[in-house]
């Protein structure tokens, strides 16, 4: 496999492990390496995604175990494709000033969308070109600047990766600046997990989140 910004050292025998397991025990063994955010007990759903799930109970559903992807040349430069076409066709706009409310989790529309439209549309395209939707997992985080953001983390053999719209390279999740606080469930969509970020313990999130 070609050499990319996203491989990272140390990981080689953990994905070979790791390869010829069953799903449960390769989710097990990579949650054991910082290059994969390890989740604690479950937690409350942002309000946007119960709104959400409401709306879409289709979209909420309990998930089987699931592997972390095995990141081959040709689904890295998909992963590519599919963060640079949302985030350069839909421009960043806030929830109050597209829907006259603090928090609506949707698709994006008409060209425009907030942060978790951005995640939702990711997840969508890429569940719809063969990815396994438990690998695809929106995750709440906090900017340096103390706001609440939200970003698609997909579980790969090289860890856990982070598609941002504000951001237009892939990057592991430990190399962004965010502290992560919480995320969907891999074994349930309509249910979420706090983060054990270790540069500060488990960490919960805000009300609004």
């Amino acid at each position: 496999m070609k050499t990319t910004s996203i491989l990272v050292s140390g990981l080689v025998a953990l994905i070979a492990s790791t390869a010829a397991m069953a799903p449960a025990a390769a989710q097990q063994v990579a949650s054991l390496h910082p290059a994969f955010a390890s989740t604690a007990d479950l937690t409350s759903i942002p309000v946007g995604h119960a709104e959400f799930c409401a709306q879409r109970p289709y979209e909420c559903l309990p998930m089987a175990p699931a592997a972390p992807v095995a990141l081959t040349d040709a689904l890295w430069t998909e992963l590519q494709q599919v963060n640079n076409h949302y985030n350069t066709t839909v421009t960043a706009m806030s929830d109050a000033d597209l829907y006259g409310t603090e928090e609506f989790w949707t698709y994006p529309t008409s060209g425009y969308g907030d942060c978790e439209d951005f995640a939702l549309g990711k997840r969508a395209t890429l569940i719809e070109r063969g990815w396994n939707p438990a690998n695809l997992l929106i995750a709440v985080v906090r900017q340096p600047n103390g706001e609440g953001h939200a970003v698609l983390m997909v579980r790969t053999d090289r860890g856990d990766l982070v598609l941002d719209n504000q951001e237009g390279l892939i990057k592991l999740w430990t190399d962004t600046p965010y502290t992560f606080l919480k995320r969907q469930s891999q074994a349930h969509a309509g249910q979420w997990v706090d983060i054990l970020d270790a540069r500060d313990g488990i960490v919960t999130a805000t009300a609004g989140y």
